[in-house]
Order: C-alpha cells, then sequence, then structure tokens
C-alpha cells in the first residue's frame, strides 16, 4: 500500500532507501575526492524521519550560519536536495580548488560562490543519477540556487514546500570521512509523498 505520511515506512523500506543513500552518497564522494584530490569516503548512510525542528537542530541548530546549494527535483520525482556546507568544509574546497581560505562567509565573493556551487551541484547531480540509474526514474534538476544564512532560514525551505503535506520530513543522505576526519559537509535528499511512494514502487519494495 502507498503511505500517507513519513512515519508509515516499514523496515524493508527503511533498509532500501539507505541502500540507495549508500549508493548515492558513495558516487558523491568520489565525485567530491576528484574535484579536491583527496581520499573522501562516506560514514554509514542516514535515513531518518523528524519533525521540522528536529531536523534544523540535527544539522547544527537554527542560528548557526553555514552555506547551502539546493536544487528542486522535477521530472517523476519531486522534491529538493541540499548541500549543507560548513566553514571547514568550504575551506576544505577552496583551498584544493583556488588555492586559498576565507576566514568567515563574508570573504565568499563571486568566484568562491561559483567554486562551491559547482561542488555542490556535481555532488547533488551524481547521487541523483545513481538513483536515476538504480530506479529506472527519470529526475531533472533545477539550476542550483547558492545562499549563505542560518540553518533554521536554509531549511525552512523544504518545510515551506511540504509542511502542508506532513509533520515530518525525510532525508537520505550521509556524511563524509577526507583523511580519517568527518567532513563538515551534508548531503541531503528529501522527496515529497508521492515520490518517496513512485521511487519505492520502482525499487520493488511496495506494493502501493
Amino acid at each position: 500500500m502507498s503511505i500517507k505520511d513519513y512515519d508509515e515506512l516499514t523496515a524493508l523500506e527503511l533498509d532500501t532507501l539507505k541502500e540507495v543513500g549508500s549508493i548515492g552518497t558513495g558516487n558523491a564522494a568520489t565525485a567530491l575526492s576528484e574535484l579536491i584530490g583527496r581520499e573522501v569516503r562516506i560514514q554509514s548512510p542516514e535515513v531518518r524521519i523528524m519533525g521540522y525542528n528536529e531536523a534544523i537542530e540535527w544539522i547544527g541548530g537554527p542560528e548557526e550560519i553555514t552555506a547551502g546549494v539546493l536544487v528542486r527535483l522535477g521530472g517523476q520525482m519531486n522534491g529538493v536536495m541540499l548541500s549543507v556546507q560548513k566553514l571547514d568544509f568550504v575551506n576544505l574546497v577552496l583551498e584544493s580548488m583556488m588555492g586559498k581560505k576565507v576566514p568567515d562567509y563574508f570573504g565568499l565573493y563571486e568566484m568562491e560562490s561559483s567554486a562551491l556551487i559547482e561542488v555542490g551541484n556535481i555532488m547533488i547531480s551524481t547521487f541523483i543519477n545513481a538513483l536515476s540509474g538504480l530506479a529506472d526514474v527519470n529526475v531533472e534538476l533545477s539550476v542550483p540556487a547558492f545562499t549563505v544564512d542560518m540553518q533554521g532560514a536554509i531549511m525552512a525551505v523544504p518545510m515551506a514546500l511540504y509542511g502542508g503535506q506532513s509533520d515530518y520530513i525525510l532525508t537520505i543522505g550521509g556524511r563524509f570521512l577526507c583523511n580519517g576526519k568527518e567532513v563538515p559537509c551534508r548531503l541531503l535528499m528529501s522527496p515529497d509523498i508521492r515520490s518517496l511512494n513512485f521511487l519505492l514502487r520502482k525499487l520493488g519494495v511496495s506494493g502501493g
């Protein structure tokens, strides 16, 4: 049967989504490794069902400033995908690609922002390409949007889009390791409920 809310997912469906997250983030880690010239691996893939306030706390709290690259999903699946880039990750990218660092987010000018958009967009595209091949779905990506804001404001985008559908948000993603240390960047995909049901059917784990 089709689910009507994210908290109705079965153990089999959650395990399947974790496998999707593992493959997607694994490919994104490979893409990041090629971009920065360092080995990048993934930690355990994450599939979480959270209330919106819990989701904001999970990525660091509503008032923490981060950079974010956001892409909307279209085609056969609707949703958003977000690359949350903390300052240490920003400097990892800028040092690798441009040979420089910035003391804070106010040091991000057009060239620096373009590099971060490129990295975020490539990681998101690689994740979605893996998902599309695995489930045989056609997913179209919008032009990436870049912002530096409080995390509460960044997370307000999926909340505004899907808050009328559910009191929860589903995120599929993962964390990355570089040289044994956690890379302060999260990659999160949040599909709407219709798209989630469609994906589960394509993956063969839902009869809805």
